[in-house]
């Protein structure tokens, strides 16, 4: 019994090393599967690459062998130079743009001359008399668009307003082992700074940047900065007048200014991590003129869209669309009677049909809620008499009207059954029955 439980021991074990063998090699074929895909898309990105930015007859013909270190490569393309800090060494370099350049319609010279309590509205207080020489200009270029632990900032550009121009000083990580001297070298740069202003950097670049602190053990320089970030103020300003706010539209609507040759953001971590393989920097130049112009751009837009919310009954707009923006944030701020009149603005300076009947609609609620319930009604009227997204309500908001504040049931009962015949719902239904009933009496 003992040797025929063993025997039957032995086979189950058998059994057993034979399925874990068998799921070993099928272990091992999926992962050469997924090796042979991810060798076949980094192929389809190279491509990418040479179909956008051209492919020379021999590669990067940089006249530095890909042998010689990083270093020298960079130095050898830029005007800029290796730093060394207690933490390592990292590269640096700066960009100057004079005062009398313009940058589009922008004019550089107006950037010294804006006012210090220029940022106070948009930032609900937050910024007060802080003059622009004391405001820094953050935009990252990282190795993942994702965001995560994983994802690090290989280029860092800091903008700052000088008497004599713009300047960008770009911290250049040149390998993973240069991270922790990048990030000291920024934090002793930002020191002169009380202000950090962004483009969509609260929910990206300094929450990133705060990742990579905390995993080399460093304080960050963040917490003690009032953090302005300008996405917010631009979509408010503009997403109803444009279809995209990012950055590199409005640059292109607003200051009417081209890029040439400029990467798309999508394809930057790749050229990195080329970089990173081959030590050659042919490829990343457009990345670092990509993140100066970034920063440029942000600086000029500064000097345009917080003006919008300082004072919008004077503020220079031209179109109806903003003007609708800007008095929608005043509803939401409690400015009730500067947003009706921005409200009348934005209708009489032209709104497509979409915008218009909104705005009209938010016209209406103001009106009634500033107690004006006769320019109500009239608004009210307006959207009843034609075909839009909002005829139904406007025709329930009568109906309301006429049978609570008039007590005219028949007129109540028009509208209602007007509303009826266009959308039916239980609370119409409901309504027009019993408008019915008080009408009959």
């Amino acid at each position: 019994m003992c040797a025929l439980a063993m025997r039957r021991g032995s086979g189950f074990r058998f059994r057993n090393r034979s399925r874990c063998y068998a799921g070993s090699v099928k272990a091992m074929s999926e992962l050469q599967d997924q090796l042979a895909a991810l060798r076949q898309r980094m192929a389809r990105v190279a491509a990418d690459c040479d179909e956008k930015y051209g492919k020379p007859e021999k590669p990067y013909s940089t006249g530095v062998s890909s042998t010689f270190p990083a270093s020298f490569q960079v130095q050898e393309w830029f005007p800029g130079e290796e730093i060394e800090t207690e933490y390592g060494k990292h590269f640096e370099t700066e960009t100057f743009y004079a005062r009398h350049r313009r940058h589009g319609s922008a004019e550089l010279s107006d950037l010294a001359e804006l006012p210090g309590d220029l940022l106070e509205t948009l930032s609900n207080g937050a910024v007060r008399d802080v003059p622009p020489q004391e405001w820094a200009f953050l935009d990252t270029e990282t190795t993942g668009l994702a965001g995560g632990t994983g994802t690090a900032a290989f280029l860092i550009g800091v903008g700052r307003i000088t008497p004599e121009g713009f300047s960008v000083r770009q911290f250049f990580m040149r390998d993973y082992g240069e991270e922790a001297s990048q990030l000291d070298a920024l934090t002793r740069h930002l020191e002169p700074f009380r202000v950090l202003i962004t483009y969509n950097g609260r929910v990206f670049d300094q929450p990133l940047l705060e990742t990579r602190y905390r995993l080399n053990r460093a304080r960050s320089p963040f917490t003690r900065f009032e953090h302005l970030d300008l996405l917010y103020g631009a979509r408010r300003l503009w997403k109803l007048r444009f279809e995209s706010c990012r950055l590199i539209q409005l640059e292109r609507q607003i200051l009417g200014f081209e890029r040439e040759g400029d990467v798309p953001g999508a394809m930057i971590p790749y050229i990195y991590f080329d970089y990173v393989r081959t030590g050659e920097m042919a490829r990343l130049l457009p990345v670092f003129h990509h993140n100066a112009i970034d920063i440029l751009t942000l600086a000029c837009l500064t000097g345009i869209v917080p003006y919008a919310f300082k004072n919008p009954a004077t503020a220079v707009l031209r179109h109806g669309a903003e003007m609708a923006g800007i008095a929608r944030w005043l509803r939401e701020a409690g400015e009730m009677e500067q947003a009706r009149a921005l409200f009348r603005r934005a209708v009489d300076a032209g709104l497509p049909d979409d915008i218009l009947f909104r705005t009209l609609w938010d016209i209406a609620a103001l009106e009634r809620k500033l107690g004006c319930e006769e320019a109500a009604l009239g608004v009210w009227n307006d959207l009843a008499g034609c075909r839009n997204p909002f005829r139904v309500r406007a025709m329930e908001e009568l109906a309301k009207h006429y049978e609570h504040r008039v007590k005219d049931y028949a007129q109540a009962l028009e509208f209602a059954r007007g509303a009826l015949a266009l959308e039916s719902s239980a609370g119409l239904r409901k309504r027009a029955e019993r408008l019915a009933k008080r009408a009959a009496k």
